[in-house]
């Protein structure tokens, strides 16, 4: 008798015990049905030359070649002006991978945004173009003039308004600074709405064919090989979908490289995608100081600094460090 009073408890608190197992590893078939359940992923990118990786891997159909063996069936993008409202859509989680300024990461970053910046895109790329009629030799002269760069935030509006305190002209008493993209600038430009403009290429190129500007300073002038365009991810793709975030980069790495090979064909690439004329791309491309690159490495410490820069502008309350910023895993995966 008491033999059998042993057994049972023993054999009941088994049942439970199989039961419990039962129960989790349901529970991780569920999770890793719902991990392995996206299907859909959604880029942003600028009408810039500094993000061609993007356009080459799309027009080349890379991402679809790539990202299908993953699961993905359907890849979407968005065209921004700027990289202020395309942080805004990361930020309401309509995108998941932007092409975008390192600048504008920062910003939102500081505003609860949940991703990292995984690669890099190009360094420098960007000219001051000041109109005909207004002489230039030194930051002084544009005290009093009205220039047009991206929104506060952004490399440009970062990279602008901390060169001209560093060459003595308070970027918010002694010019006019308006916040406008691309288009709107160089339409401002045309119509001397605006004495001058801080842009990325190719827009500085365009301005200047027009006759009506041209370029006074390159951003190498304004910092040396400074950070600026950037892959950042959102958090939820890194942490549940890490083998995507491992071919984006690696897909990334891929257009760059052909870009740096193939100028001619980046440049028809970029104006086919844009509706731009081939032969002013390729003048930017010569004209630019900018280089593509996809080693997070390089732009670490740059990006770093825009942070603190930012930070002094009033622009964030907290200074980001560089795991705030960055996860350099996967681009460190490739053993480049």
């Amino acid at each position: 008798m008491n033999t059998k009073r042993m057994i049972k408890p023993v054999s009941f608190l088994l049942l439970v015990t199989v039961i419990m197992a039962m129960v989790l590893v349901s529970g991780c078939t569920e999770k890793e049905e719902e991990t392995e359940a996206l299907t859909e992923l959604t880029f942003g990118y600028q009408p810039s030359t500094h993000q061609i990786a993007y356009l080459t891997a799309k027009e080349k159909g890379w991402w679809n070649e790539d990202l299908s063996p993953l699961g993905i069936e359907t890849i979407n993008d968005n065209l921004f002006p700027t990289g202020a409202p395309e942080m805004q859509s990361m930020l309401a989680g309509d995108i998941d991978v932007a092409y975008v300024g390192a600048a504008p990461v920062i910003s939102a970053l500081a505003s609860g945004l949940d991703a990292k910046i995984v690669a890099a895109v190009q360094i420098e790329g960007s000219d001051l173009v000041l109109r005909n009629e207004f002489p230039y030799e030194s930051p002084e002269d544009l005290k009093g003039l009205k220039l047009a760069t991206f929104p506060p935030g952004t490399i440009q509006d970062t990279l602008l308004r901390n060169w001209l305190k560093e060459n003595g002209v308070d970027p918010d008493k002694d010019v006019d600074i308006l916040a406008m993209g691309p288009g709107d600038a160089i339409t401002a430009i045309s119509a001397e709405q605006i004495d001058g403009a801080f842009l990325p290429h190719p827009a500085p190129t365009l301005i200047e064919d027009g006759g009506n500007a041209r370029s006074i300073v390159q951003s190498n002038e304004i910092l040396a090989e400074h950070a600026c365009c950037v892959v950042a991810v959102s958090g939820d793709l890194i942490r549940e979908h890490p083998e995507l975030v491992q071919q984006i980069v690696a897909t990334h790495v891929r257009a760059t490289q052909y870009n740096s090979e193939n100028l001619n064909e980046a440049a028809q690439i970029f104006a086919d995608d844009q509706d731009w004329d081939v032969e002013l791309v390729k003048t930017s491309l010569a004209d630019w100081d900018g280089a593509w690159v996809a080693d997070p490495n390089l732009i670490v410490d740059s990006t770093v600094d825009y942070a603190k820069v930012q930070y002094d502008l009033g622009y964030i309350s907290t200074e980001l460090t560089e795991d705030d910023i960055f996860d350099l895993s996967f681009y460190e995966a490739l053993g480049q």
